[in-house]
């Protein structure tokens, strides 16, 4: 199940480092509103902050959305980054385990694919990427 969304959120901009930043307070806040436990908390914050980043780096900035979201069994977080970058030429490369372009960890889209339970990636050369992902409560 997708959800509802309880609430229409305002796109917020991501295009510093103070903007990731911003984005991982926001995820947290949210992510205790709706009673995820600790280590979820984490996760999404985690899966969050890699994607802001990507956002801003790869992207050349963007925006961010981040709501409430209900099943009708429990409620969860959702956050919607979109940019008009570049795109991704390869998804599946870029879905990789410990694939990464920046010389970093490799956490990467798949990694934060990993952290969250639903995961929606839409991209496209020379248009931008849009990922949506969400957490929901257990």
């Amino acid at each position: 199940m997708t959800g509802v969304e309880t609430g229409l959120p305002r796109a917020q901009p991501v295009s510093s480092d103070e903007d990731v930043v911003r984005v991982r307070q926001l995820v947290r806040t949210v992510a205790v509103a709706v009673r995820l436990s600790l280590v979820d908390q984490t996760k999404v914050v985690t899966a969050a902050s890699e994607l802001a980043r990507n956002t801003l780096v790869y992207g050349g900035g963007g925006t961010v959305e981040v709501s409430v979201v209900d099943n009708g069994h429990k409620q969860g977080v959702r956050i919607v980054f979109a940019d008009t970058g570049p795109g991704i030429a390869d998804l599946d490369l870029a879905l990789t385990d410990g694939y990464t372009t920046g010389g970093g960890l490799g956490l990467g889209l798949s990694g934060a694919r990993r952290l969250v339970d639903d995961f929606d990636i839409r991209t496209a050369v020379g248009e931008g990427t849009r990922i949506t992902v969400t957490k929901w409560s257990r």
